[in-house]
């Protein structure tokens, strides 16, 4: 059984297949009707207005209909499309068990528990019949297919066959009077319309179910006896042929399947059961743990069922029905109906070659699974599920094909699949041992080997190459070397296509395709929700696959859509061009055409075909707002301008795009306040000054326009402006535009208009204009503010501009592809190359000119502003006319700059900066730094030496981002510019590829760091010497070496520099403690254990040695003084004490306190505590330096590097690209 789809809920009691849509309804115990889609796997809709348990359900084959029956005694019929029930049948009595449409006439046949069946009609909504007969129960009634009969089975233990002829006629309009008078009168004295044909008897117990076969005279029940009874009838009468055994309880329900010679059943002992028709005996069970069946429905048309059972119900197939098919070059062998067919994709010629013989066995899905062929030895594999998985070889003769009468015994063996590698040898999967046997064409064992993973299933990978399937993984196996190629974590793959050159593979499974590289390395993966069934290649090396309703592309990229709707599923075989072969489920081969158009489009635009883009654009109907979200969505606006018709769409693309002249004449076509506003931005980002004026103008942007005119340093216009200002009565603005022009007079004036007297008092006064100041002082009388005493006034001027009017210089770029090509197509010529082509995108795109598009002078807004002021001002009054104002002649508005129009400027796309391609290929933490992605730096350093502490790499953080960057100035006016500094350039280095970049940090540093050290500590500077080391160990995370020999000579350079570290800090601790001489003591004795060069470790010695002889502690301090003697020091005074020290010890070998310290067994020192952490004990230790500590520091911050979490989990130290590598 393959199932399909499940549901859980109530008790399910009725169901029924859609004849067309993926569709099934199901009624349950609790009144509800659910409508499913099994094939999506989702909920459509629920309709719940009966009251108790709906037993009986039915689609209309034609209509949105439905009807059903339930224990509320009523019948109903529904409208899916609308949602609701459009009337209600009343006239039984008790429980309805089933209802059912008839396939032509406008009836419904429902049997009740009141011991009838009534026939409807649905259109007249009236009773049309009333069968009586029976004497209990009716548990359920149903129409025959073709003919005028009804069965019905009942608790009275019988089944019935009623003829119901006379009520067609009765139905169809009789044509002669006559007719009507002999049916008016058969209706008159009690005329039947329908009677009983047959009664079958056999049952001994009451029949639950009765079902007429689709095209033969059988009938199949179902009863408490347990029996399932096949009946056979004729014209004058039926009898019983035989019955079948083996349910454990009450059979519910037995079908005829649609399409094979078998029956289904299910009962109350939780199994389905599979009958052989013909030879009337058991193929296959089915149980369930806990639920009792009630119910089957048979699709129509299709190959599926349905049961029904106590907590909801399961849609499911008997067989597989995908034909097992191999390819070979331009034929395809497949498997149909036991023989092997061979079709030819050229000539469409299709042959059977031999019959592959199937034995006689009592169990379905016996078909073959799989199919491999050899070209070059003309042999055959099947693979079926036949005994647990087995192969069969067939050797076609060379002139079989065609002739079908040849018949071959097949070398056998079993396997779980089975598989060409080569020529003349196959590989055979054997489970159990999870071995693969290699055979030749004698079928003998050559080679065994075992599978480097637990496999399933294998397939072909290329010759000698399994690809081996696991339930979560792929791998693909060299069965020469024994050696994985690659391997993928992948969903449960079901089938693998390769492409024609053996370079890519898609992996299917049930709803994801994995496209993979023949190394396994992952390309891209579709999710699909609904289920996937074929693929192949087509010869662009684009994936064409099929779902059960649709034919869909995937482009190398991931990219994929659909390429049409499917009425049934198919299996594709080939590809080529626009030509998809296929095999149905019937193993019929077909052929598709497709329009191919949409993904070969979006392929050439992948792989940068811009010559196929454009001859599509001219010559195909790609258009649609799905192509235009692509190739936004892809970076290619200006191609998707060609698209479009709609204004809006084509500003917003023409802005994308950078194409100022359609985003203008977009703009003037909408006139839209926000519109000029967005193209004032983007113009301005251009430097396209006229065109940022012109969209000031248009929304009457003042404030806007002054700032413009002032940085472009066009005082005329600003002046005009001014008058504006003046004549809209919008003092704010006359005096910003009066002090962007630095015209004092001009502010004076208007201080004093709006009545601010002591402001323009001061103003005048400061700018010496004594003439107006005393007028003005005259005004205010005792009023006049005083002037700051001792101050030299400033005179406020504004700016001059670096560059005056005109547009910003551009760049010239060469022509687009497009461009070009575009225009010529529109001219319809080729285009000469010495040719100063116009128009960025060809005559196509509806330009507007841009000397037509004059910047509207400022002279016309005056006017527009004068005579609004007019029409207010109607009473004569207010301001006095502007008509006698002498103003210059105007200048002429700069044009838009010839640059902008130029048919050759087409605006840079804007590069990735240096620092994100460091950061995107680097996974070293000191060139993240340097790259300025300090928060990658630290997660790297965290993942991989478990630092938590930053703050003291911070300082060199910021050193690693200066360092990799120089900066040059440019005007005074504009930012400066960053240059990255790449580590190892040379001038012979390609432009376009990035290097590493350059670090301030480098290995050789610490080395001569390290010296320093060594020399600090000698001469006793024990601070200065903890100072160095220490900024050795918070450098090392950030230097980078080339080779494996230098990653391991930082490596030891840690532990050095750990050992030191760790040394002096218990030496400074030591000189700390005056009081606790015993505490002094030991912290000099472990000093004398931590791994220093000779020199500093004699002196630890001797000053351990003083330390403890001067504290009688004379056994220990001999046992220094030995240790020091055998490192021969070359200083004679140090020697000649250790020599006194140890005569001493000989006398008097004893110590006056008790140490914790046993130099006798190895330990180490807790960097935290400082105690002694002997062999045997636990510890943990620091990720980074490798200092070892008591297990109650995990989890604190390493006290020797100051780095890292004791304990914590870390990969290494990753400083060089050769461990990446």
């Amino acid at each position: 059984m393959l199932t399909k789809f499940e549901t859980k809920s109530n008790r399910v009691k009725g169901l029924t297949f859609h004849p067309k849509r993926p569709w099934i309804l199901a009624s349950l115990h609790s009144g509800v009707i659910q409508l499913w889609d099994y094939r999506m796997g989702t909920l459509i809709d629920r309709f719940d207005e009966h009251e108790g348990p709906v037993r009986g359900v039915h689609f209309h084959s034609s209509q949105p209909l439905f009807v059903s029956g339930g224990d509320d005694y009523t019948i109903k019929v529904w409208n899916y499309k609308t949602h609701r029930c459009l009337f209600t049948l009343l006239g039984h009595l008790d429980y309805i068990r089933t209802v059912q449409f008839h396939h032509e006439n406008p009836w419904i046949v429902s049997a009740s528990d009141d011991q009838t069946i009534r026939i409807w009609n649905w259109q007249s909504r009236t009773c049309i019949s009333v069968l009586t007969g029976h004497n209990h129960y009716v548990m359920c009634a149903s129409f025959h297919p073709k003919d005028d009969l009804v069965v019905s089975a009942s608790l009275d233990q019988t089944v019935r066959v009623w003829d119901i002829g006379s009520l067609r006629q009765k139905s169809v309009s009789p044509a002669d009077d006559l007719l009507r008078l002999s049916q008016m009168n058969a209706d008159l004295f009690g005329g039947v319309d329908a009677i009983v044909k047959y009664v079958l008897e056999g049952h001994d117990r009451g029949v639950n179910w009765a079902s007429f076969h689709p095209t033969l005279p059988l009938i199949v029940s179902g009863a408490d006896d347990r029996q399932i009874k096949l009946w056979r009838m004729n014209e004058t009468k039926a009898w019983e042929v035989d019955t079948l055994r083996g349910h454990m309880n009450n059979v519910s329900s037995v079908m005829f399947h649609a399409k094979q010679d078998i029956i289904v059943s299910n009962s109350e002992d939780k199994s389905i059961r599979v009958w052989d028709a013909t030879k009337r005996t058991g193929l296959q069970t089915f149980r369930r743990e806990h639920d009792r069946f009630w119910i089957l429905a048979v699709h129509p048309e299709m190959n599926l069922l349905a049961a029904g059972h106590d907590s909801g119900m399961i849609v499911f197939k008997l067989e597989r029905e995908r034909p097992a098919f191999a390819l070979s070059g331009n034929s395809l062998y497949y498997a149909k109906d036991r023989f092997l067919r061979y079709y030819e994709f050229s000539t469409q010629r299709d042959s059977q070659v031999i019959p592959i013989r199937r034995p006689g066995t009592a169990s379905l899905n016996q078909s073959p699974r799989t199919l491999s062929y050899s070209p070059t030895e003309n042999a055959v594999l099947i693979c079926s599920d036949l005994d647990g998985g087995s192969y069969e070889l067939y050797i076609i003769p060379k002139d079989s094909i065609g002739r079908s009468d040849f018949v071959q015994e097949a070398k056998r063996g079993t396997g779980g699949s089975a598989v060409f590698i080569a020529r003349n040898r196959f590989a055979v999967l054997e489970k159990s041992t999870n071995q693969v046997l290699v055979k030749n064409l004698k079928n003998e064992v050559v080679k065994k080997g075992t599978l480097p993973i637990p496999t399933d299933a294998i397939f072909y990978a290329g010759t000698g190459n399994l690809l081996c399937r696991s339930e979560d993984k792929v791998v693909i196996f060299d069965l020469q070397q024994r050696l994985v190629l690659g391997d993928l974590q992948t969903p449960f793959v079901r089938y693998v296509v390769w492409s024609n050159d053996m370079e890519s593979v898609a992996l299917l499974s049930k709803h994801n395709i994995i496209i993979a590289s023949k190394k396994l390395v992952h390309q891209c993966t579709l999710h699909e929700t609904i289920r996937v069934k074929s693929g192949a290649w087509d010869d662009n090396g684009v994936f064409i696959y099929t779902t059960l309703n649709h034919i869909k592309y995937c482009l190398p990229n991931g990219d994929s859509g659909i390429i049409r709707t499917l009425e049934v599923p198919i299996y594709i075989t080939k590809v080529t061009a626009n030509i998809i072969f296929c095999l149905d489920r019937d193993g019929k081969n077909r052929i598709i055409t497709i329009d191919a158009t949409e993904y070969i489009f979006k392929l050439s635009l992948m792989r940068k075909k811009y010559d196929h883009v454009m001859s599509m654009i001219r010559n195909s109907q790609l258009c649609g707002q799905a192509m235009i979200a692509y190739l936004q969505q892809k970076g290619f606006p200006e191609v998707a301008l060609h698209f479009v018709e709609d204004e809006r769409i084509r500003f917003n693309l023409a802005l994308e795009s950078g194409n100022i002249s359609v985003a203008v004449a977009s703009a003037t076509q909408i006139n839209d306040k926000d519109l000029w506003y967005r193209l004032g931005v983007e113009a301005l980002r251009q430097g396209n000054s006229g065109i940022v004026e012109f969209a000031y103008q248009q929304t009457k942007n003042f404030e806007r326009l002054s700032f413009l005119y002032l940085i472009t340093g066009n005082l005329d216009k600003l002046s005009k402006l001014m008058k504006i200002a003046e004549v809209k009565n919008n003092v704010m603005g006359q005096f910003h535009n009066a002090l962007y022009l630095g015209d004092v007079k001009e502010r004076v004036k208007i201080l004093e208009n709006a009545g601010h007297l002591p402001l323009a008092y001061i103003t005048a006064s400061v700018h010496g204009l004594d003439d107006i100041s005393e007028r003005l002082a005259t005004e205010l009388g005792d009023n006049v503010p005083s002037l700051p005493e001792g101050k030299t006034p400033s005179l406020l001027m504004p700016p001059s501009p670096v560059m005056c009017g005109g547009d910003w210089p551009l760049l010239r770029v060469m022509k687009g592809i497009f461009e070009g090509g575009l225009e010529s197509a529109a001219r319809g010529g080729a285009v000469d190359e010495e040719e100063d082509v116009g128009g960025d995108w060809g005559e196509e795109l509806d330009m507007v000119d841009m000397d037509g598009m004059e910047n509207r002078d400022i002279e016309a807004l005056l006017n527009e502003a004068e005579r609004e002021e007019e029409e207010e001002n109607d009473d004569g009054l207010g301001w006095g006319g502007l008509d006698d104002l002498e103003l210059p002649p105007e200048l002429d508005t700069p044009k838009v700059s010839a640059n902008a129009r130029s048919s050759v400027f087409v605006t840079p796309t804007l590069g990735m900066p240096v620092s994100h391609i460091w950061s995107q290929k680097s996974s070293l933490a000191a060139e993240q730094a340097a790259a300025g992605s300090f928060d990658t730096a630290m997660r790297l350093l965290h993942r991989q030496l478990g630092i938590k502490n930053f703050a003291p790499l911070k300082s060199k953080f910021l050193d690693l981002f200066s360092g990799s960057h120089s900066y040059l100035r440019a005007f005074s006016s504009s930012p400066v510019v960053p240059l990255a500094i790449e580590r190892g350039w040379s001038e012979s280095s390609s432009p376009n590829v990035r290097g590493p970049p350059a670090l301030v940090f480098d290995f050789s540093q610490l080395e001569e760091k390290l010296k320093t050290g060594y020399k600090a500590t000698t001469s006793g500077k024990f601070n200065e010497a903890l100072r160095v080391f220490l900024s050795i160990l918070h450098t090392i995370p950030l230097v980078v070496v080339e080779s494996r020999r230098e990653v391991d000579e930082v490596k030891e350079l840690i532990t050095i520099v750990k050992e030191y570290v760790l040394g002096l800090q218990m030496e400074l601790k030591r000189r700390e403690m005056k009081d606790d001489p015993v505490r002094q003591q030991e912290l000099a004795a472990y000093f004398t254990h931590c791994n220093l060069q000779t020199p500093h470790l004699r002196l630890a010695l001797l000053s351990a040695m003083g330390v403890c002889y001067k504290a009688k502690n004379i056994a220990t301090a001999s046992n220094f003084a030995k240790r020091l003697l055998e490192t021969n020091p070359s200083l004679e005074s140090q020697a000649k004490m250790a020599r006194q020290v140890v005569q001493a010890a000989e006398r008097n070998m004893t110590d006056e306190t008790k140490l914790n310290y046993d130099f006798r067994n190895p330990f180490v020192i807790c960097g935290s505590t400082y105690v002694p952490i002997y062999r045997g004990q636990k510890d943990v230790s620091c990720p980074y330096c490798t200092a070892r500590f008591v297990p109650s520091q995990e989890g604190n911050i390493c006290t020797v590097c100051d780095l890292a979490v004791i304990g914590a989990d870390a990969s290494g130290l990753l400083c060089s690209p050769s461990q990446v590598r």
